[in-house]
């Protein structure tokens, strides 16, 4: 049964011995970073700071921080039974003929029960807090690193609707605290809730109706993370993976619905002409990014359950806890890569890449320049068009063993025939890029060349024993003592 609330998903990571309670006093100001960064480093469990600030609001941390937690928190015993059932939705075929029809309404039906459930109350609004009522220093709200231009909200479900379409949209943006009751929204341009604020400014509209909730069953909070197309709603995925509908509550303040049973709810607008400046903040790159203006959050209420846990994340040098959510977006949505481009056999992104600096794919080579198709392929797609470096190489090279790939891609090259570059959008986290979202990627096609692809030598094979020979070792390994 999938978990009803964070608090469920928390006894469990207790259960498995995935959880460490700290009692000890704490700073929300750079102390608890630095513990879970030395956490994180050295692969420990989730955190439940119980006394931050001197205050009774607790803090958890690192919850979806390996891949044990991102199991449990899914629900599954590998990641890959998630994508599986995507794939079995992804190979449905139109029906042909009334029976093919009558033979796929049981599929029909059950989609249908992973739609969204509105209901008329929830736990997330067991206290209500109108204008004049609420602080945001009431929560222990991190500062993360030393440099940060404040307190930063980091692990947020923030919810928008799309002006045009009136579909709801979740995304996760950083949100710096800039006093009582307002924030920075940090929408960079590429995201959906940045083009539905461009579109507001454009018709001069005055104020866009905004909802942050933190702290949710870990799926909900998950789905904030998918790089999903616009206007598919981020809880009718979350319902899919979760194989129950989420139950979401009418705002008291706001014309939009979050989930019931959130810990923490921020109700309020942006005026899509106001920006202040945002930053620094220390960032998943491992460096800080730097002041850039932001539309401006403007709190109207604030709701939250009795005892509220305040959930949140750190992000800096991998690895962190995002990096293991990274992943796991990675092996869920391979099955819709491999949709589109078959050839494909499988993609790593290396956490030293950050997800958005190098992408390794092995395909099954079917006829001359087909890695450079591929590059292109994804540069054309989503948030993959940010990705600075793709190695493209044999169906027979194992992309999650980067070691293997280095010594294949460092063999396999002629660096002037089979390097190309490109010009396109890059992530704005990128400060390396001649501009900030704008910049050059590079494409590396280390799969072995044809003739008809101007190679006229043979290609070598790989060092390499008899079969004979391995077999005889195989009988005398034990007895050789090695």
């Amino acid at each position: 049964m999938a978990y009803n609330d964070l608090r469920e998903f928390i006894r469990i990571l207790d259960k498995h011995g995935e959880l460490k309670r700290i009692k000890v006093p704490v700073s929300s100001d750079q102390e608890i970073t630095e513990i879970t960064d030395r956490v994180s480093k050295s692969g420990g469990p989730a955190l439940l700071f119980e006394n931050v600030d001197g205050g009774s609001v607790p803090v958890l941390i690192n919850a979806l921080g390996s891949r044990r937690r991102m199991e449990l928190a899914l629900q599954v015993s590998s990641v890959d039974d998630v994508a599986a059932r995507l794939r079995e939705w992804l190979d449905f075929k139109s029906p042909e003929g009334l029976l093919e029809k009558v033979k796929m309404l049981p599929k029909l039906a059950e989609l249908g029960k992973y739609f969204p459930r509105e209901v008329k109350s929830g736990a997330c609004q067991e206290v209500i807090k109108r204008e004049g009522e609420f602080s945001l220093f009431d929560f222990p709200i991190l500062k993360c690193w030393e440099l940060d231009g404040g307190r930063f909200i980091t692990f947020p479900m923030v919810f928008t609707r799309n002006p045009r379409t009136g579909k709801r949209n979740c995304g996760m943006y950083r949100m710096q605290v800039y006093d009582e009751k307002t924030t920075a929204m940090h929408w960079q341009i590429h995201k959906h809730g940045a083009a539905h604020h461009r579109d507001l400014e454009k018709r001069g509209v005055d104020r866009m109706e905004v909802a942050v909730a933190i702290g949710a069953e870990p799926i909900t909070n998950f789905a904030a993370t998918l790089p999903l197309p616009d206007d598919l709603d981020e809880m009718i995925f979350a319902s899919f993976i979760r194989e129950k509908p989420i139950e979401m509550v009418k705002c008291v303040s706001v014309d939009l619905e979050v989930p019931s049973t959130a810990e923490i709810v921020l109700e309020g607008w942006v005026d899509p002409a106001e920006r202040r400046d945002e930053g620094p903040f220390g960032d998943h790159t491992g460096f800080y990014t730097l002041e850039e203006p932001y539309p401006v959050f403007h709190l109207t209420a604030v709701t939250h359950r009795r005892d509220p846990i305040y959930q949140t994340t750190i992000v800096g040098r991998p690895p962190m806890e995002d990096c293991w959510m990274g992943w796991a977006i990675t092996r869920i949505t391979l099955p819709v890569l491999k949709r589109q481009f078959p050839e494909i056999v499988d993609m790593n992104l290396p956490f030293e890449g950050v997800f958005h600096n190098l992408m390794l794919v092995s395909i099954r080579k079917q006829y001359p320049g087909h890695a450079r198709k591929i590059m292109n392929a994804i540069w054309g797609l989503g948030q993959a068009m940010f990705t600075k470096c793709i190695v493209v190489v044999d169906d027979d090279v194992d992309v999650q063993n980067p070691s293997e790939v280095a010594w294949k891609v460092l063999n396999n090259i002629d660096p002037e025939r089979d390097i190309q570059f490109m010009l396109g959008p890059i992530d704005v986290l990128d400060h390396a890029s001649r501009q900030m979202g704008f910049g050059s990627k590079m494409g590396v096609d280390a799969t072995r060349k044809w003739k008809n692809e101007g190679f006229d030598r043979p290609w070598p094979k790989e060092n390499n024993t008899s079969h004979e020979v391995k077999r005889i070792v195989d009988e005398k390994w034990k007895r050789l003592g090695l």
